[in-house]
């Protein structure tokens, strides 16, 4: 898939996705408004609660095809969806990056200089 490729999804996610836009958890919040709202990340443009394909994304920069995360105490047991479901983005040209809850409300600022890291090693990939 290119940057520059529409990205298909299922059109009954967009409901769903538009509700969970309306009702962000507390680190989704907090990760949305401080770090990556109003392009704060690098001038990167994020969108929230983005279907892609069957599922709903957390976050998603299509100019870095980079997903990112989430992940609460939810996720300890799904651990093998979760697994399927990034190999299924990433197999489309897709990055997944995930955090945890508790690094995002107890480490923004590692959570933020991870997430530069990681842009830059992206912008190489896709050059």
């Amino acid at each position: 898939m290119s940057k520059n490729e529409f990205i298909p999804f299922e059109k009954h996610l967009k409901d769903k996705a538009r509700r969970n836009r309306k009702n962000m958890n507390r680190p989704e919040a907090r990760l949305w408004y401080e770090v990556l709202r109003k392009r704060k990340l690098q001038g990167y443009k994020f969108l929230r609660q983005k279907p892609i394909g069957n599922f709903i994304v957390d976050f998603f920069c299509a100019k870095l095809l980079l997903v990112i995360e989430v992940d609460g105490k939810s996720h300890n047991e799904q651990i093998e969806y979760d697994k399927r479901r990034t190999e299924n983005l990433e197999s489309s040209g897709i990055k997944v990056i995930r955090y945890t809850n508790y690094e995002v409300l107890q480490n923004l600022e590692g959570v933020y200089l991870d997430l530069e890291k990681q842009i830059k090693i992206r912008e190489g990939e896709i050059g």
